[in-house]
């Protein structure tokens, strides 16, 4: 006998592995690389295989089977993929499929254990798509997010940090010298000046970050490029031995390590990104991109509170900074389930809370000294 919460799991794995077939047919839509574009369409017909178990299970137990419909999360993904491509959103779908395979392997059920097998493999390879594809990831999240390692990154991640750290710190900035019940003039031109400061200091971290990285890959490069000009038969075991790693039979991995050796042109390209891991064609991305970029992200998020002072003055501008402020807290745990997969109004409602209370905590020190000078 089946039972209601066993009938509620059941529609909730069939929706969950109809939107991950849409998603890739959606991907596969938008990919211009054909071998990508069969490995999704793959992907699309065993998420579709499984959710037709699933709708056996249902109908087997005398279950409505649910309507599918496209979640907001699935749209985001869709208009993202289409806009940046799809190797910008590769993270965030290996994380998906890791959490597909948790939750299944947590059921109680032949059915969902064998479909986790094969949800934690679709992580797998999506992983490594996400660190070997080109597009928005690796060295171009540095460019976004200096503060977060580039390896394994996730440029939508750090979009949105970016823009919740020039939100809060100028929230903050804000509300500490409205407490001081300072005019609207000199409120405005202090947000300003947190917003400039903050982006311009953004930019210059990153600027560092990413001009570091490339001279750091560019010395590695100019390393194996002496060790390849004086021992390449050490340099041949070595990539033979990588190929081995990745599972090449030992001897069509020598053949491969002695053909990409034994070609002036592409032994060092070869080695630079299977040894070091680095695209010499890239090197970690233009730091002044990286600048612009993290300047840009910064700002967005820190206009925020300081809008409605352009406009209005007194405790309307206050009123209206922090409601202006709590939809950009919203929006942003918005965007952060798009990596998470969280509750969005969870995600939001926490974000805002955290954000207003940091604003919350400055208003009343702004207060305090106000008061304090005030006499």
């Amino acid at each position: 006998m089946t039972s209601p919460d066993d009938l509620k799991r059941y529609k909730r794995n069939l929706i969950e592995e109809l939107e991950a077939a849409e998603l890739y047919e959606i991907m596969a839509a938008h990919e211009k690389s054909e071998a990508l574009i069969e490995i999704y369409k793959r992907l699309a017909e065993t998420e579709r295989n499984h959710a037709s178990k699933w709708i056996t299970r249902i109908e087997e137990a005398g279950g409505m089977v649910p309507v599918f419909k496209r979640s907001w999360r699935l749209r985001t993904y869709t208009f993202l993929s289409k806009i940046f491509g799809t190797s910008f959103i590769l993270p965030s779908v290996a994380a998906i499929e890791s959490r597909a395979g948790s939750s299944y392997s947590e059921q109680n059920d032949p059915l969902a254990q064998s479909m986790a097998v094969q949800e934690r493999s679709h992580s797998r390879i999506f992983r490594v798509l996400s660190r070997e594809g080109k597009g928005l990831e690796g060295g171009a999240v540095a460019r976004l997010e200096g503060r977060h390692p580039a390896t394994g990154g996730n440029a939508l991640r750090a979009a949105v940090l970016g823009a919740n750290d020039g939100l809060v710190s100028n929230l903050s900035l804000v509300m500490g010298v409205a407490g001081a019940e300072m005019s609207a003039h000199s409120i405005l031109i202090t947000g300003l000046a947190g917003l400039l400061a903050g982006a311009i200091s953004m930019a210059l971290g990153e600027w560092l970050s990413v001009q570091s990285s490339r001279e750091l890959y560019e010395h590695q490069i100019s390393i194996e490029k002496e060790e390849l000009e004086e021992s390449p038969e050490e340099e041949m075991e070595e990539l033979a031995l990588i190929y081995q790693a990745k599972g090449i039979a030992p001897e069509k991995a020598h053949q491969m390590a002695y053909h990409m050796i034994s070609d002036p042109n592409t032994a060092l390209d070869t080695l630079a990104r299977e040894e070091l891991g680095i695209d010499p064609e890239e090197l970690g991305g233009s730091a002044w991109e990286a600048a612009i970029t993290s300047f840009l992200l910064f700002s967005l998020g820190a206009i925020f509170p300081v809008f409605p002072f352009f406009f209005i003055e007194g405790l309307p501008a206050v009123a209206t900074s922090a409601l202006l402020s709590t939809v950009g807290l919203f929006l942003v745990g918005a965007g952060i389930t798009l990596v998470t997969g969280k509750s969005l109004f969870f995600s939001g409602l926490r974000q805002i809370f955290f954000g207003l209370s940091a604003a919350g905590v400055t208003y009343v020190i702004g207060r305090l000294i106000g008061v304090s000078l005030g006499g």
